[in-house]
Protein backbone atom coordinates (compact mmCIF):
# COMPACT_ATOMS: atom_id res chain seq x y z
CA UNK A 1 0.00 0.00 0.00
CA UNK A 2 3.37 2.58 0.51
CA UNK A 3 3.39 2.40 -3.29
CA UNK A 4 -0.19 3.01 -3.61
CA UNK A 5 0.02 6.09 -1.50
CA UNK A 6 1.81 7.65 -3.63
CA UNK A 7 1.10 11.04 -5.50
CA UNK A 8 1.57 11.14 -8.93
CA UNK A 9 4.61 13.66 -9.12
CA UNK A 10 6.16 11.13 -6.33
CA UNK A 11 5.52 8.09 -8.27
CA UNK A 12 7.09 9.74 -11.43
CA UNK A 13 10.39 10.26 -9.92
CA UNK A 14 10.69 7.00 -8.48
CA UNK A 15 10.08 5.86 -11.95
CA UNK A 16 12.22 8.23 -13.18
CA UNK A 17 14.67 6.88 -10.84
CA UNK A 18 14.32 3.36 -11.70
CA UNK A 19 13.37 2.65 -7.75
CA UNK A 20 10.22 0.67 -9.30
CA UNK A 21 8.92 0.00 -12.84
CA UNK A 22 5.84 0.80 -14.66
CA UNK A 23 5.15 -2.93 -14.55
CA UNK A 24 5.76 -3.44 -11.41
CA UNK A 25 3.34 -0.57 -10.20
CA UNK A 26 0.55 -1.93 -12.56
CA UNK A 27 1.15 -5.32 -10.65
CA UNK A 28 0.71 -3.36 -7.21
CA UNK A 29 -2.15 -1.43 -8.62
CA UNK A 30 -4.01 -4.64 -9.66
CA UNK A 31 -3.59 -6.13 -6.50
CA UNK A 32 -5.13 -3.45 -4.97
CA UNK A 33 -7.97 -3.46 -7.33
CA UNK A 34 -8.77 -6.90 -6.54
CA UNK A 35 -8.85 -6.76 -2.91
CA UNK A 36 -10.59 -3.25 -2.67
CA UNK A 37 -12.68 -3.10 -5.10
CA UNK A 38 -15.22 -5.77 -4.39
CA UNK A 39 -16.53 -3.62 -1.95
CA UNK A 40 -16.56 0.14 -3.78
CA UNK A 41 -17.34 -1.08 -7.69
CA UNK A 42 -15.16 1.75 -9.05
CA UNK A 43 -14.12 -0.05 -12.35
CA UNK A 44 -16.53 -1.87 -14.47
CA UNK A 45 -13.36 -2.91 -16.27
CA UNK A 46 -9.78 -2.98 -17.01
CA UNK A 47 -7.37 -5.02 -19.31
CA UNK A 48 -3.52 -5.61 -17.33
CA UNK A 49 -2.25 -7.50 -20.69
CA UNK A 50 -2.43 -4.07 -22.52
CA UNK A 51 -1.22 -2.07 -19.78
CA UNK A 52 1.61 -4.13 -19.26
CA UNK A 53 2.71 -4.54 -23.18
CA UNK A 54 1.82 0.13 -23.51
CA UNK A 55 4.04 -0.09 -20.05
CA UNK A 56 7.00 -2.11 -22.03
CA UNK A 57 7.65 0.70 -24.00
CA UNK A 58 6.91 4.03 -22.20
CA UNK A 59 9.54 6.50 -22.09
CA UNK A 60 10.07 7.76 -18.41
CA UNK A 61 11.69 10.79 -18.85
CA UNK A 62 7.86 12.01 -19.95
CA UNK A 63 6.43 14.03 -17.52
CA UNK A 64 3.75 11.14 -16.71
CA UNK A 65 6.13 8.99 -17.94
CA UNK A 66 4.95 5.35 -16.41
CA UNK A 67 1.75 6.40 -14.48
CA UNK A 68 -1.15 4.44 -15.16
CA UNK A 69 -4.52 6.81 -15.23
CA UNK A 70 -7.89 5.45 -14.69
CA UNK A 71 -10.53 6.81 -17.03
CA UNK A 72 -14.11 7.80 -16.19
CA UNK A 73 -16.44 4.75 -19.03
CA UNK A 74 -17.46 7.79 -21.13
CA UNK A 75 -14.22 8.84 -23.05
CA UNK A 76 -13.11 6.33 -26.08
CA UNK A 77 -9.94 4.41 -25.18
CA UNK A 78 -9.39 2.35 -28.53
CA UNK A 79 -9.78 -1.46 -28.43
CA UNK A 80 -11.55 -0.55 -25.02
CA UNK A 81 -15.23 -0.51 -23.33
CA UNK A 82 -16.91 2.66 -23.58
CA UNK A 83 -20.26 1.43 -21.52
CA UNK A 84 -21.25 5.22 -20.58
CA UNK A 85 -22.73 2.76 -17.93
CA UNK A 86 -25.54 2.18 -19.93
CA UNK A 87 -27.21 -1.20 -21.47
CA UNK A 88 -27.04 1.17 -24.14
CA UNK A 89 -23.24 0.62 -24.96
CA UNK A 90 -22.87 -2.75 -22.91
CA UNK A 91 -20.79 -4.16 -25.37
CA UNK A 92 -19.44 -1.26 -27.46
CA UNK A 93 -15.86 -1.46 -28.00
CA UNK A 94 -14.46 2.40 -28.86
CA UNK A 95 -12.64 2.48 -32.43
CA UNK A 96 -10.89 5.79 -31.75
CA UNK A 97 -8.74 7.50 -29.13
CA UNK A 98 -10.35 10.82 -27.44
CA UNK A 99 -7.90 13.67 -27.76
CA UNK A 100 -6.93 13.31 -24.39
CA UNK A 101 -5.91 9.95 -24.38
CA UNK A 102 -3.61 10.51 -27.26
CA UNK A 103 -2.41 13.45 -24.83
CA UNK A 104 -1.86 11.44 -21.92
CA UNK A 105 -0.08 8.94 -23.82
CA UNK A 106 2.27 11.55 -25.69
CA UNK A 107 3.24 13.16 -21.74
CA UNK A 108 4.09 9.10 -20.69
CA UNK A 109 0.95 8.26 -19.39
CA UNK A 110 -0.86 4.71 -19.70
CA UNK A 111 -4.56 4.44 -19.76
CA UNK A 112 -5.49 1.69 -17.47
CA UNK A 113 -9.36 0.54 -16.10
CA UNK A 114 -12.67 2.35 -16.74
CA UNK A 115 -14.30 3.99 -14.26
CA UNK A 116 -18.58 2.90 -12.97
CA UNK A 117 -20.57 6.36 -13.67
CA UNK A 118 -24.17 7.38 -13.51
CA UNK A 119 -25.73 6.07 -17.01
CA UNK A 120 -24.41 8.97 -19.56
CA UNK A 121 -22.92 10.88 -17.15
CA UNK A 122 -26.99 11.89 -15.42
CA UNK A 123 -27.12 12.00 -12.17
CA UNK A 124 -25.29 12.86 -8.41
CA UNK A 125 -24.59 9.57 -6.94
CA UNK A 126 -23.10 6.91 -9.53
CA UNK A 127 -26.47 4.62 -8.50
CA UNK A 128 -27.63 5.57 -12.10
CA UNK A 129 -25.03 2.88 -13.79
CA UNK A 130 -26.76 -0.18 -15.28
CA UNK A 131 -23.88 -2.27 -13.70
CA UNK A 132 -24.84 -1.38 -10.03
CA UNK A 133 -23.87 1.30 -7.89
CA UNK A 134 -20.12 2.64 -6.78
CA UNK A 135 -19.83 2.51 -2.65
CA UNK A 136 -18.06 5.84 -1.22
CA UNK A 137 -14.37 4.22 0.06
CA UNK A 138 -15.40 6.01 3.59
CA UNK A 139 -18.21 4.62 4.57
CA UNK A 140 -19.75 1.63 1.69
CA UNK A 141 -23.06 2.67 2.55
CA UNK A 142 -23.12 5.60 1.21
CA UNK A 143 -23.29 7.11 -2.13
CA UNK A 144 -19.33 8.55 -3.90
CA UNK A 145 -21.32 11.63 -5.63
CA UNK A 146 -21.77 11.34 -9.18
CA UNK A 147 -22.05 11.39 -12.08
CA UNK A 148 -17.88 10.49 -11.93
CA UNK A 149 -18.33 8.31 -8.59
CA UNK A 150 -16.57 5.79 -9.95
CA UNK A 151 -13.60 8.23 -11.26
CA UNK A 152 -13.41 9.71 -7.45
CA UNK A 153 -13.85 6.15 -5.41
CA UNK A 154 -11.00 4.97 -6.68
CA UNK A 155 -8.84 7.29 -6.19
CA UNK A 156 -9.77 8.08 -2.51
CA UNK A 157 -9.63 4.05 -1.82
CA UNK A 158 -6.01 3.54 -3.18
CA UNK A 159 -7.13 2.05 -6.58
CA UNK A 160 -5.71 4.61 -8.71
CA UNK A 161 -2.69 7.61 -8.89
CA UNK A 162 -5.40 9.72 -10.75
CA UNK A 163 -8.37 9.33 -12.79
CA UNK A 164 -10.39 11.42 -15.70
CA UNK A 165 -13.69 12.59 -15.29
CA UNK A 166 -16.37 14.65 -16.98
CA UNK A 167 -18.13 17.80 -15.19
CA UNK A 168 -21.15 18.82 -16.73
CA UNK A 169 -23.25 20.17 -13.45
CA UNK A 170 -20.56 19.35 -11.18
CA UNK A 171 -19.84 15.95 -12.00
CA UNK A 172 -16.32 16.19 -10.79
CA UNK A 173 -16.05 18.41 -8.02
CA UNK A 174 -18.93 16.84 -6.16
CA UNK A 175 -17.88 13.46 -5.94
CA UNK A 176 -14.07 14.69 -5.24
CA UNK A 177 -15.78 16.65 -2.18
CA UNK A 178 -17.62 13.26 -1.10
CA UNK A 179 -14.69 11.34 -1.53
CA UNK A 180 -11.72 13.07 -0.07
CA UNK A 181 -9.50 13.96 -3.41
CA UNK A 182 -9.21 17.35 -5.72
CA UNK A 183 -11.08 17.64 -8.69
CA UNK A 184 -10.46 20.39 -11.32
CA UNK A 185 -13.26 21.15 -13.88
CA UNK A 186 -11.17 22.94 -16.08
CA UNK A 187 -12.45 26.48 -17.93
CA UNK A 188 -15.22 25.03 -21.05
CA UNK A 189 -13.22 25.03 -24.13
CA UNK A 190 -9.44 24.18 -22.54
CA UNK A 191 -9.62 20.92 -23.11
CA UNK A 192 -10.91 18.63 -25.85
CA UNK A 193 -14.10 17.05 -25.49
CA UNK A 194 -13.31 15.39 -29.03
CA UNK A 195 -14.01 11.21 -27.83
CA UNK A 196 -16.04 12.27 -24.79
CA UNK A 197 -19.27 10.91 -25.34
CA UNK A 198 -22.19 13.91 -25.40
CA UNK A 199 -24.42 14.46 -22.64
CA UNK A 200 -24.59 18.39 -22.43
CA UNK A 201 -22.52 19.79 -25.33
CA UNK A 202 -22.43 23.64 -23.97
CA UNK A 203 -21.46 22.27 -20.31
CA UNK A 204 -19.23 18.97 -20.83
CA UNK A 205 -16.04 19.25 -19.60
CA UNK A 206 -13.37 16.89 -19.29
CA UNK A 207 -10.51 16.97 -16.14
CA UNK A 208 -8.54 14.99 -13.43
CA UNK A 209 -9.41 13.54 -9.83
CA UNK A 210 -6.09 13.68 -7.86
CA UNK A 211 -4.87 12.96 -4.22
CA UNK A 212 -2.82 16.40 -4.38
CA UNK A 213 -3.16 19.97 -6.41
CA UNK A 214 -0.27 19.46 -7.46
CA UNK A 215 -1.03 16.34 -9.43
CA UNK A 216 -3.96 17.89 -10.79
CA UNK A 217 -2.05 21.01 -12.75
CA UNK A 218 0.45 18.32 -13.76
CA UNK A 219 -2.57 16.05 -15.96
CA UNK A 220 -4.12 19.30 -16.56
CA UNK A 221 -0.23 20.23 -18.38
CA UNK A 222 -1.04 17.46 -20.92
CA UNK A 223 -4.63 17.66 -21.44
CA UNK A 224 -4.78 21.07 -22.20
CA UNK A 225 -5.32 23.22 -25.49
CA UNK A 226 -6.31 23.73 -28.97
CA UNK A 227 -8.01 20.46 -30.77
CA UNK A 228 -9.01 20.79 -34.42
CA UNK A 229 -11.24 18.14 -33.70
CA UNK A 230 -13.15 20.35 -31.24
CA UNK A 231 -14.75 23.40 -32.31
CA UNK A 232 -15.12 24.37 -29.26
CA UNK A 233 -11.72 23.97 -28.10
CA UNK A 234 -10.02 27.70 -27.62
CA UNK A 235 -6.32 28.72 -28.53
CA UNK A 236 -5.40 30.05 -25.38
CA UNK A 237 -1.98 29.70 -24.86
CA UNK A 238 -1.17 26.85 -21.93
CA UNK A 239 0.98 28.11 -19.57
CA UNK A 240 3.04 25.65 -17.26
CA UNK A 241 0.06 24.76 -14.12
CA UNK A 242 2.21 24.43 -11.47
CA UNK A 243 4.42 27.25 -12.25
CA UNK A 244 2.49 29.44 -9.36
CA UNK A 245 2.37 26.27 -6.93
CA UNK A 246 4.23 27.49 -3.61
CA UNK A 247 3.81 31.42 -4.19
CA UNK A 248 2.11 33.10 -1.03
CA UNK A 249 -1.08 34.27 -1.68
CA UNK A 250 -0.41 38.03 -0.20
CA UNK A 251 -2.51 40.83 -2.06
CA UNK A 252 -5.17 37.88 -3.12
CA UNK A 253 -8.81 38.66 -2.88
CA UNK A 254 -11.16 35.88 -2.69
CA UNK A 255 -14.92 36.83 -2.43
CA UNK A 256 -16.89 35.06 -0.48
CA UNK A 257 -20.85 34.47 -2.02
CA UNK A 258 -23.27 35.48 0.10
CA UNK A 259 -26.05 33.27 -1.81
CA UNK A 260 -23.54 29.98 -1.36
CA UNK A 261 -23.39 30.48 2.63
CA UNK A 262 -27.65 29.94 3.30
CA UNK A 263 -29.61 27.79 5.74
CA UNK A 264 -29.75 24.14 4.74
CA UNK A 265 -26.45 23.56 4.53
CA UNK A 266 -25.33 20.71 7.11
CA UNK A 267 -23.49 22.60 10.16
CA UNK A 268 -20.26 20.64 9.90
CA UNK A 269 -19.84 21.72 6.76
CA UNK A 270 -20.65 25.23 7.21
CA UNK A 271 -18.27 25.36 9.84
CA UNK A 272 -15.52 23.72 7.75
CA UNK A 273 -15.69 25.69 5.26
CA UNK A 274 -16.02 28.82 7.54
CA UNK A 275 -12.75 27.25 9.37
CA UNK A 276 -10.70 27.16 5.83
CA UNK A 277 -11.57 30.79 5.10
CA UNK A 278 -9.97 31.97 8.28
CA UNK A 279 -7.05 29.92 7.49
CA UNK A 280 -6.67 31.47 3.95
CA UNK A 281 -6.92 34.82 5.97
CA UNK A 282 -4.12 33.46 7.95
CA UNK A 283 -2.49 33.05 4.70
CA UNK A 284 -2.63 36.24 3.82
CA UNK A 285 -5.61 36.60 1.49
CA UNK A 286 -8.23 39.34 1.93
CA UNK A 287 -11.85 37.88 2.24
CA UNK A 288 -14.63 40.09 0.58
CA UNK A 289 -17.97 39.33 0.90
CA UNK A 290 -19.68 39.43 -3.45
CA UNK A 291 -22.83 38.60 -4.67
CA UNK A 292 -24.53 36.37 -7.54
CA UNK A 293 -27.57 37.01 -7.43
CA UNK A 294 -28.88 35.10 -10.15
CA UNK A 295 -27.11 32.03 -8.00
CA UNK A 296 -31.23 30.55 -7.49
CA UNK A 297 -32.37 29.89 -10.80
CA UNK A 298 -29.22 28.46 -11.82
CA UNK A 299 -30.64 24.82 -10.87
CA UNK A 300 -33.48 25.63 -13.16
CA UNK A 301 -31.88 26.89 -16.06
CA UNK A 302 -29.21 23.71 -15.63
CA UNK A 303 -32.11 21.28 -15.92
CA UNK A 304 -33.74 23.32 -18.96
CA UNK A 305 -30.25 23.33 -20.56
CA UNK A 306 -28.99 20.20 -20.07
CA UNK A 307 -31.84 18.05 -20.28
CA UNK A 308 -32.57 19.91 -23.66
CA UNK A 309 -29.05 19.15 -24.99
CA UNK A 310 -28.96 15.46 -23.65
CA UNK A 311 -32.42 14.89 -25.80
CA UNK A 312 -30.69 16.04 -29.01
CA UNK A 313 -27.55 14.38 -28.51
CA UNK A 314 -29.16 10.65 -27.25
CA UNK A 315 -31.26 10.74 -30.72
CA UNK A 316 -28.20 8.94 -32.27
CA UNK A 317 -28.81 5.83 -29.93
CA UNK A 318 -31.47 4.17 -32.33
CA UNK A 319 -30.26 0.85 -32.59
CA UNK A 320 -29.33 1.40 -36.26
CA UNK A 321 -25.67 2.30 -36.42
CA UNK A 322 -23.90 1.03 -33.23
CA UNK A 323 -25.23 0.11 -29.54
CA UNK A 324 -27.93 -2.61 -28.16
CA UNK A 325 -30.50 -2.85 -31.10
CA UNK A 326 -34.02 -4.49 -29.87
CA UNK A 327 -34.80 -8.03 -31.27
CA UNK A 328 -38.11 -8.92 -32.98
CA UNK A 329 -39.09 -5.51 -34.16
CA UNK A 330 -41.54 -4.69 -36.44
CA UNK A 331 -40.93 -1.82 -38.42
CA UNK A 332 -38.08 1.01 -38.09
CA UNK A 333 -40.44 3.12 -35.66
CA UNK A 334 -41.21 -0.06 -33.46
CA UNK A 335 -37.32 -0.69 -33.50
CA UNK A 336 -36.68 2.94 -31.98
CA UNK A 337 -38.83 2.43 -29.63
CA UNK A 338 -38.19 -0.58 -27.84
CA UNK A 339 -34.22 -0.05 -28.30
CA UNK A 340 -34.62 3.10 -26.16
CA UNK A 341 -36.88 2.13 -24.04
CA UNK A 342 -34.55 -1.72 -23.49
CA UNK A 343 -31.24 0.59 -23.52
CA UNK A 344 -32.06 3.66 -21.53
CA UNK A 345 -32.59 3.51 -17.56
CA UNK A 346 -34.82 5.56 -15.85
CA UNK A 347 -33.01 8.75 -15.45
CA UNK A 348 -32.20 9.21 -18.64
CA UNK A 349 -35.18 8.44 -20.06
CA UNK A 350 -36.66 11.70 -17.36
CA UNK A 351 -34.30 13.61 -18.58
CA UNK A 352 -34.69 13.07 -22.18
CA UNK A 353 -38.68 13.50 -22.04
CA UNK A 354 -38.00 16.88 -20.26
CA UNK A 355 -35.76 17.93 -22.96
CA UNK A 356 -37.76 17.03 -25.49
CA UNK A 357 -40.61 18.98 -24.16
CA UNK A 358 -38.53 21.84 -23.48
CA UNK A 359 -37.82 22.52 -27.12
CA UNK A 360 -41.66 21.50 -28.46
CA UNK A 361 -42.88 23.67 -30.90
CA UNK A 362 -44.82 26.12 -28.43
CA UNK A 363 -42.57 25.93 -25.64
CA UNK A 364 -39.01 26.38 -26.82
CA UNK A 365 -38.54 29.99 -26.36
CA UNK A 366 -40.56 29.88 -23.12
CA UNK A 367 -38.33 27.36 -21.71
CA UNK A 368 -35.30 26.86 -23.58
CA UNK A 369 -34.86 30.27 -24.92
CA UNK A 370 -35.64 31.93 -21.51
CA UNK A 371 -33.12 30.06 -19.66
CA UNK A 372 -30.26 30.61 -21.99
CA UNK A 373 -30.86 34.41 -21.13
CA UNK A 374 -30.98 34.03 -17.48
CA UNK A 375 -28.12 31.92 -18.32
CA UNK A 376 -26.26 35.06 -19.47
CA UNK A 377 -26.69 36.33 -16.28
CA UNK A 378 -25.46 33.63 -14.19
CA UNK A 379 -22.09 34.44 -16.12
CA UNK A 380 -22.28 38.40 -15.86
CA UNK A 381 -23.00 38.16 -12.18
CA UNK A 382 -19.65 35.53 -12.13
CA UNK A 383 -17.97 38.77 -14.62
CA UNK A 384 -18.93 41.47 -12.09
CA UNK A 385 -17.48 39.64 -8.84
CA UNK A 386 -14.42 39.01 -10.68
CA UNK A 387 -13.75 42.52 -11.04
CA UNK A 388 -13.36 42.65 -7.61
CA UNK A 389 -11.36 39.14 -6.72
CA UNK A 390 -8.92 36.82 -7.93
CA UNK A 391 -11.21 33.86 -6.96
CA UNK A 392 -14.56 32.42 -5.22
CA UNK A 393 -14.76 30.33 -2.21
CA UNK A 394 -17.75 28.22 -0.98
CA UNK A 395 -19.19 24.83 -0.35
CA UNK A 396 -18.66 22.28 -3.12
CA UNK A 397 -21.81 20.36 -1.30
CA UNK A 398 -24.51 21.91 0.92
CA UNK A 399 -23.78 18.04 2.64
CA UNK A 400 -21.85 14.74 3.01
CA UNK A 401 -22.33 11.80 1.03
CA UNK A 402 -26.03 10.09 1.71
CA UNK A 403 -26.72 6.77 2.39
CA UNK A 404 -27.64 4.61 -1.15
CA UNK A 405 -31.31 4.82 -1.56
CA UNK A 406 -31.78 7.76 0.26
CA UNK A 407 -32.96 9.97 -2.96
CA UNK A 408 -33.65 7.32 -5.58
CA UNK A 409 -37.90 8.12 -5.87
CA UNK A 410 -36.96 12.12 -5.11
CA UNK A 411 -35.40 13.18 -8.38
CA UNK A 412 -35.87 16.90 -7.35
CA UNK A 413 -34.07 16.63 -3.94
CA UNK A 414 -31.22 14.56 -6.21
CA UNK A 415 -30.71 17.84 -8.28
CA UNK A 416 -30.60 19.82 -5.64
CA UNK A 417 -26.98 17.82 -4.26
CA UNK A 418 -25.30 20.10 -7.23
CA UNK A 419 -26.83 23.50 -6.04
CA UNK A 420 -23.04 25.08 -5.46
CA UNK A 421 -21.93 23.35 -8.45
CA UNK A 422 -23.85 23.83 -11.96
CA UNK A 423 -23.56 27.76 -11.93
CA UNK A 424 -19.93 27.22 -13.07
CA UNK A 425 -20.64 25.21 -16.09
CA UNK A 426 -23.64 27.66 -16.63
CA UNK A 427 -20.60 30.48 -16.71
CA UNK A 428 -17.99 28.15 -18.48
CA UNK A 429 -15.28 29.12 -15.62
CA UNK A 430 -13.19 26.85 -13.60
CA UNK A 431 -13.85 25.25 -10.81
CA UNK A 432 -11.58 23.02 -8.43
CA UNK A 433 -13.17 21.13 -5.15
CA UNK A 434 -10.31 20.27 -2.21
CA UNK A 435 -10.41 18.45 0.78
CA UNK A 436 -11.36 20.86 3.99
CA UNK A 437 -12.17 18.85 6.63
CA UNK A 438 -14.59 15.88 8.19
CA UNK A 439 -18.17 15.92 9.35
CA UNK A 440 -19.25 13.18 11.83
CA UNK A 441 -21.88 10.69 10.82
CA UNK A 442 -22.96 7.87 12.85
CA UNK A 443 -19.22 7.14 14.05
CA UNK A 444 -17.98 7.74 10.31
CA UNK A 445 -15.62 10.11 9.39
CA UNK A 446 -16.85 11.68 5.83
CA UNK A 447 -14.86 14.12 3.82
CA UNK A 448 -16.34 17.72 3.08
CA UNK A 449 -15.42 19.67 0.29
CA UNK A 450 -14.16 23.30 -0.29
CA UNK A 451 -14.87 24.58 -3.58
CA UNK A 452 -12.90 27.27 -5.35
CA UNK A 453 -14.32 29.23 -8.02
CA UNK A 454 -11.56 31.26 -11.10
CA UNK A 455 -11.65 33.39 -13.98
CA UNK A 456 -11.77 31.61 -17.56
CA UNK A 457 -8.37 30.89 -18.47
CA UNK A 458 -7.11 31.24 -15.12
CA UNK A 459 -6.64 27.72 -13.84
CA UNK A 460 -3.01 28.07 -12.56
CA UNK A 461 -4.27 31.25 -9.89
CA UNK A 462 -6.49 28.45 -8.87
CA UNK A 463 -4.51 26.14 -8.06
CA UNK A 464 -1.80 27.94 -6.68
CA UNK A 465 -4.44 29.20 -4.13
CA UNK A 466 -5.59 25.88 -3.61
CA UNK A 467 -2.13 24.59 -3.26
CA UNK A 468 -1.64 27.30 -0.11
CA UNK A 469 -4.06 25.85 1.61
CA UNK A 470 -3.30 22.46 1.00
CA UNK A 471 0.38 22.72 2.20
CA UNK A 472 -1.32 24.44 5.17
CA UNK A 473 -3.26 21.63 6.29
CA UNK A 474 -3.31 18.24 6.59
CA UNK A 475 -6.74 16.94 5.12
CA UNK A 476 -5.31 15.52 2.07
CA UNK A 477 -3.45 13.32 3.61
CA UNK A 478 -5.84 11.36 5.22
CA UNK A 479 -7.10 7.89 3.38
CA UNK A 480 -10.46 5.61 3.51
CA UNK A 481 -10.25 2.71 6.14
CA UNK A 482 -10.56 0.00 3.10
Amino acid sequence: MELLALSVAELQRKLRGKEVSPVEVLDALDARIAQVDPQVHGYLSRDLAAAKEEAQRVDLSLPLGGVPIAIKDVINVEGAPCTCGSKMLENYRAPYNATVIGKLRAAGAIPFGRCNMDEFAMGSSTENSAFGPTFNPWDTTRIPGGSSGGSAAVVAAGEAFAALGSDTGGSIRQPAALCGVVGLKPTYGRVSRFGLVAFASSLDQIGPFTKTVRDSGLILNAIAGRDPHDSTSLSEPVPDYTALLGQDLKGLRLGMPREYFIEGIDPQVDAAVRAAIRQYESLGAEIVEVSLPNTEHAVGVYYIVATAECSANLARFDGVRYGHRAAGAMSLLDQYGRTREEGFGPEVKRRIVLGTFVLSSGYSEAYYGRAQKVRTLIRRDFDAAFEKVDAIICPTSPEVAFRIGDRSDDPLKMYLADIFTIAANLAGICGLSLPCGFAEMEGRQLPIGLQLLGKPFEEAKLLQIAHAYEQSTDWHKARPPL
